[in-house]
């Protein structure tokens, strides 16, 4: 049985991407009591939107709860769990064991699943969330799979584990890290981290205050704290079978094309091993490929085969391919689209949907308001039409090259 694909939801647009592009469930947060205070989030209108679209496609939505909070913020903690249960989330992902203990005898049907903030690393621990009414433990990162599969054994069946597929990478272990309350005030476990971890670095020597010394990784700079992305397109069967049954993608801070860009070359994957690894074999050189055409540091693959080396120095971002356009409506060849980055007749674009990747070159270009045909557009949000040789849908993306890398 092929594992649950997961995948992360800052805002409405990440969510329609996921539901889209093959997500099984999505996972997102409220504009308080989650761990990624920066992301779009849903006020309790748009998850009651975001909650009957989900349900609408067959899929899961589980609400992240994972802040660690003060005993004054308990009841409002509560009172959130208690409303979003009523709406109809399918579980809340929980990192404090008080907050845990607290919603499972005040919202005793609302499904748990322990966050990888938990860290937990044993059977023993995992059993006693799963003694307490926990459905699923999302494993700590720092897992080898081997581990996993070993804990797998000694758990319940009823136990579900998850676990990290694919995304950035805390330097500290499970995320439990004081450095950006420590450097701007800005505490992590409360969903406000700086990432002071992604900064450049140097060396002062303590009796030459102000004579910096670098401690050069590569021709950008020196990121010492700065961990690898995570990948495991490689390495799917290997954790289908250390028993893992929710994949995890990470990303909620993230674009609705770099949430349909991953989602989709990891639907594409898993829909390949139900038929057989020979074919996903086959196909991983492209998947790879997919993946390298969203936003992503270098990457490695975490501890799942034991200590990472390097541990750190991936630096800032890079992409092959960039996100041109959203399809809004697509009718007889002609498409509508949502305007994110400038596009050029001629250029070869690609068309990302659900049924593939379909290469294209630009012929012509309209302006819909005025009825004039340009050679460029560059506003974004501007709506242009184009003609599209393949048949497309709303919610597609548009992708070209990307013109910083030429």
């Amino acid at each position: 049985m092929l594992p649950e694909l997961l995948a992360p939801a800052g805002g409405m647009e990440q969510l329609r991407a996921a539901l889209r592009f093959g997500a099984d469930a999505v996972y997102g947060g409220l504009k308080s009591f989650g761990l990624r205070a920066f992301a779009g989030n849903f006020d309790w209108d748009d998850l009651s939107k975001a909650l009957d679209e989900t349900h609408a496609a067959g899929k899961k939505f589980y609400l992240t709860l994972n802040i660690l909070p003060y005993d004054d913020e308990l009841e409002g903690f509560v009172s959130a769990g208690k409303r979003a249960f009523a709406m109809g989330v399918d579980a809340a992902i929980v990192s404090d064991l008080g907050a845990f203990l607290k919603l499972r005898r005040e919202v005793p049907g609302l499904p748990i699943h322990i966050s990888t903030q938990a860290n937990t690393l044993n059977a023993e621990a995992a059993r006693f969330y799963a003694d307490m009414g926990a459905r699923r433990v999302v494993l700590a990162r720092e897992l080898s799979l081997q581990r996993i599969a070993d804990m797998r054994k000694k758990l319940p069946e009823t136990l579900e584990l998850e676990a990290f597929v694919h995304g950035a990478m805390c330097m500290s272990y499970s995320g439990r890290c004081m450095l950006s309350d420590h450097l701007t005030g800005r505490g992590g476990n409360r969903g406000a981290c700086a990432q002071p971890c992604r900064w450049e670095y140097a060396l002062v020597e303590k009796k030459r205050p102000g004579e910096y010394i670098p401690v050069t990784e590569d021709e950008r700079g020196t990121y010492l704290l700065s961990a690898y992305d995570l990948n495991m397109m490689a390495h799917l069967p290997e954790m289908i079978a250390a028993g893992i049954q929710s994949l995890k993608i990470e990303g909620r801070m993230k674009t609705e094309y770099y949430v349909a860009n991953v989602v989709s070359a990891y639907r594409r994957a898993l829909d390949l091993l139900a038929a057989g690894e020979d074919a996903y074999r086959a196909a991983l050189p492209s998947l790879l490929s997919e993946l390298q055409k969203a936003s992503h540091r270098a990457s490695n693959t975490g501890f799942y085969f034991g200590p990472p080396a390097p541990a750190a120095g991936a630096a800032g971002f890079s992409q092959d391919m960039e996100y041109v356009a959203r399809v809004e409506d697509w009718r007889d060849g002609m498409a509508t689209l949502h305007l994110k980055n400038r596009f050029y007749v001629g250029d070869t674009l690609e068309l990302l949907s659900p049924a593939g990747v379909f290469p294209f070159q630009v012929a012509d270009i309209y302006l819909p308001d005025a009825a004039a045909h340009v050679d460029t557009v560059s506003v974004a949000g501007q709506r242009v039409v184009i003609p599209l040789p393949h048949p497309a849908g709303a919610g597609d993306f548009l992708r070209g090259p990307n013109r910083n890398h030429l």
